[in-house]
């Protein structure tokens, strides 16, 4: 946490000083002070500046690091910049980058740009991105780098430690080497640690892992992540659906892919992509929240007309237009802590259809007790505000009610929305408050219009 705040702390200070060159009009030693920074820096400091800095910066950063710099953006801002380079220029920007972050770059490119720069790549550069190209980037396939050093089964450790010494420098994050045979079917690992500990006379098929089974190329990241997870992974092989070897995953793009999702989930309660730019330009911003501003407002229409069913009573009876948003607000606080909590719980594999009925169940136990509790209170506070016992028991009642419900909905809505192929995080949170204004503004004034008659 300290570290992150020290992060953000050191982006705000560079952006300050780009800023201040700016207003001098120092050109040169903006130049100077944005090319000594990482391209990680960069991509922050580029990521945190308004649309005119930003322009001024991105024109001013040396061309041998603006690849590296364009795989550490957010996509949409990578996007808007991919959008204005030529094919040519994508090439050789890429040149040098791992094969899962030109993948990544390329995938936001339309389909006969994505040819072009193909066209234009070497031929060992253009044969190791085409092997990963076909999978989609929230795969293992999208992940997979092929900068791998493999070996065979026959070979002993001595050749393979002189094989070894032939290379300038092992892939980053290598702790074992893959073991495939002359078909590159996939056969095991060979640990390093096991490589410098046994005796050099030793063959790899003496001494190769097996029990640890390779990752399909089209297993979802999110399961990766869970794998990496489990097993405390540094890296992982890759195959295709044959066995072939693909590539292997590496620990810093699986933790690419838990913050991913953790941004995915904070700005989906939103309604808002997780590749949102902070500083998009109003005519870009505008339109994504209006859809969700719009959602809402049906919504909110929809709760509005169960209001005016009863608008009788509330003319009768003024003390139900005062208590009315109690009721529903907690409703929908009771049942979002519920919905976050399932979600989270199946985001990380915990529920399932196995455990789903108990979690309900206690859901609803949780709901009754609260109920009954703050109902009680809210019960005694409104009859002496209003000196009406009446109202108290309507309240009351009311109150039970909707965090039952409200429980239960949000036990059961994210299963329901996922196998509706509804993102849950998205759609759960609009779909829980329209239901417990609904049955909170029924139960109560449905309630009130039956003791009240």
């Amino acid at each position: 946490m300290q570290q992150a705040e020290e992060l953000n702390n050191q982006t705000q200070a560079h952006l300050g000083r780009v800023q201040q060159l700016l207003g001098q009009g120092t050109t040169w030693q903006l130049s100077q002070m944005v090319n000594g920074l990482r391209p990680v820096e960069i991509a922050r400091l580029l990521s945190s500046a308004p649309p005119a800095s930003r322009a001024l910066i991105w024109d001013l950063v040396d061309k041998n690091v603006l690849g590296e710099v364009l795989e550490e953006l957010p996509e949409d801002i990578r996007s808007s910049y991919l959008n204005n380079i030529e094919a040519e220029d994508i090439a050789e920007l890429t040149e040098g980058l791992e094969t899962d972050d030109v993948v990544d770059i390329l995938q936001q490119l339309p389909e006969q740009v994505i040819q072009e720069v193909l066209g234009a790549m070497d031929n060992q550069d253009r044969e190791r991105v085409e092997k990963v190209l076909p999978y989609a980037e929230d795969t293992a396939g999208g992940l997979t780098n092929t900068d791998t050093i493999t070996v065979r089964p026959r070979f002993t450790l001595d050749v393979v430690l002189r094989y070894l010494r032939l290379h300038p420098e092992l892939p980053p994050s290598t702790d074992a080497l893959i073991v495939v045979n002359r078909k590159d079917d996939y056969l095991g690992l060979l640990p390093l640690a096991t490589l410098l500990t046994t005796d050099p006379n030793t063959t790899v098929r003496e001494v190769m892992v097996t029990d640890e089974n390779a990752i399909r190329a089209d297993m979802a990241d999110a399961e990766v992540a869970k794998l990496f997870e489990q097993h405390d992974w540094i890296s992982a092989p890759v195959v295709d659906e044959k066995g072939k070897l693909l590539g292997r995953i590496t620990i810093d793009d699986v933790v690419d892919v838990i913050r991913d999702e953790a941004d995915h989930s904070l700005m989906s309660m939103a309604g808002l992509d997780e590749d949102e730019d902070t500083f998009a330009p109003v005519r870009k911003s505008t339109p994504r929240r209006a859809m969700w501003l719009g959602i809402n407002l049906i919504t909110a229409l929809l709760a509005s007309s169960v209001i005016n069913l009863f608008q009788g009573t509330i003319d009768k009876v003024v003390a139900l237009a005062v208590l009315m948003p109690i009721v529903a607000s907690m409703g929908g606080v009771a049942g979002s802590q519920t919905l976050t909590m399932v979600i989270r719980g199946m985001a990380t594999g915990q529920i399932g259809s196995n455990n789903l009925k108990w979690l309900i169940n206690r859901e609803l136990g949780v709901g009754m007790i609260n109920g009954l509790l703050w109902a009680t209170i809210m019960g005694i506070i409104a009859g002496f505000w209003f000196q009406d016992p009446i109202i108290s028991v309507i309240i009351g009642a009311a109150m039970v009610i909707n965090l039952l419900v409200a429980a239960l909905a949000g036990a059961v809505l994210p299963s329901i929305l996922k196998a509706m192929k509804i993102d849950p995080a998205l759609a759960g949170g609009v779909t829980l408050t329209t239901i417990t204004d609904v049955i909170g503004f029924l139960s109560f004034l449905g309630l009130a219009t039956i003791f009240y008659a």
